[in-house]
């Protein structure tokens, strides 16, 4: 037996939405399943404590980041990742390849995983990420062997290949790793996609090699392989197809979309992939994203915007998204969202989490940031419910009507 396996429990009718579970050396995760992003070990503004309450069953860390600081190998002396921060759940860790991305190709051209429906596709056209912009080194430099870029703490050279983000990520000990791929802009022309794709294909390869040969940590961490493709359907098939040969434990669907291409694009890419092994969107979670991952046989999704917005007062709500700092919820003494279950909605209104914000008291940003980690979780969930009960489109439907509106 693999250290992590999927069993599906309801696929439903006439659609690939499924209802099962993953389970790891720490635990099982019950699916679709939303993933907190915890870059550096830490999910912003949540402690650890905190996680049963707000419904995280999972978090997936940086391995870029905690390389840097503070240092795979002070990790591994602490037991892995899940001992150093105090969770005893399942833990994942990406490869560092999105830094491909976001230190190469997107630096400083504004670049995000998504093209905007009204962007252009021409070469700079998306969405400025500051943070991104602003948390890393200003090279990154692609070879067939691997890539080379700067700290952005010191400016200090590194260098990561397949086999040494695999050697890094069996240090951190998360239960589900990734292999080392690269995430091209959403704006890449078909040539350099289909490049990148087959590189990434040479990469995964790799991956899974460094991976077996280390008997000790193949038998205790399950690696997933990732499809890349861009936006173009045939690359992304074909993805699908030759990673979803290489017997990997999982599969990540990676790289950047339009909105206008994802729905069509999981759906085949998915197709293509293994109906045992469990399948996670990188990068993506948004509530429409979700119904549309589901509904396309996604099992898990992370997504820093939960924890990004509520930093800057947006909160979900089933009726769509509101900006909780704006005049319109000075007076309000309702909850951030009325019916919500989750200990800030219990304890708190919108008036006093609008007070926050206005006053710049660091409290606003992490109740905000609770409030919406446990909006997605427990909005997943109650998908993995629709799906046992048989109602999922007709869930679906009417979440979707209501929260657009």
């Amino acid at each position: 037996m693999r250290p992590v396996f999927y069993t599906q429990e309801v696929k439903a009718p006439n659609s690939r939405a499924r209802a099962g579970a993953i389970h790891t050396p720490h635990g099982t995760m019950q699916t679709p399943a939303f993933i907190a992003v915890g870059t550096k070990a830490s999910i912003k503004g949540i402690t650890p404590a905190q996680y049963q309450e707000l419904g995280i069953q999972s978090l997936i860390a940086n391995t870029y980041h905690l390389y840097l600081s503070p240092g795979e190998r002070l990790v591994e002396e602490a037991g892995g990742v899940g001992k150093f921060m105090g969770f005893s759940g399942p833990i994942m860790t990406d490869s560092g390849g999105f830094q491909v991305f976001s230190l190469g190709e997107g630096f400083g051209k504004k670049l995000s995983k998504f093209l905007p429906e009204e962007a252009t596709r021409e070469a700079g056209v998306a969405h400025y990420d500051e943070e991104l912009a602003t948390s890393h080194g200003k090279l990154a430099v692609i070879d067939e062997d691997g890539v080379s870029f700067t700290s952005h703490i010191n400016g200090s050279l590194h260098r990561f290949t397949p086999e040494r983000s695999i050697e890094i990520q069996h240090a951190l000990g998360a239960d589900i790793i990734y292999v080392f791929d690269e995430c091209t802009a959403p704006t890449a022309d078909y040539e350099y996609q289909k490049e990148a794709s087959e590189r990434t294909h040479r990469w995964a390869d790799r991956s899974l090699k460094a991976h077996r040969r280390n008997i000790e940590k193949n038998n205790q961490q399950g690696l997933y392989g990732i499809v890349q493709g861009g936006r173009f359907e045939d690359l992304r098939i074909e993805s699908a197809k030759t990673v979803g040969g290489m017997n990997f434990d999982g599969y990540g669907i990676g790289g950047s979309f339009s909105k206008h291409d994802i729905l069509g694009i999981l759906d085949k890419v998915n197709e293509n992939l293994p109906e045992e092994k469990p399948r996670h969107l990188l990068g993506i979670g948004e509530p429409e994203d979700i119904f549309i991952g589901v509904a396309a046989g996604v099992d898990t999704f992370d997504c820093v915007l939960p924890t990004r917005n509520g930093r800057t007062g947006g909160i979900y709500t089933k009726d769509g998204k509101i900006q909780i700092p704006n005049a319109e919820y000075v007076n309000d003494f309702g909850s951030l969202d009325p019916g919500c279950e989750c200990p800030v909605c219990k304890n708190h209104t919108r008036a006093y989490i609008s007070h926050l914000f206005r006053t710049y008291e660091m409290l606003g940003p992490v109740l905000a940031s609770m409030h919406n980690v446990y909006f997605l979780t427990n909005l997943t969930r109650t998908i993995r419910q629709s799906i046992l009960d048989g109602r999922f489109e007709e869930y679906k439907e009417s979440f979707l009507a209501r929260y657009k509106k």
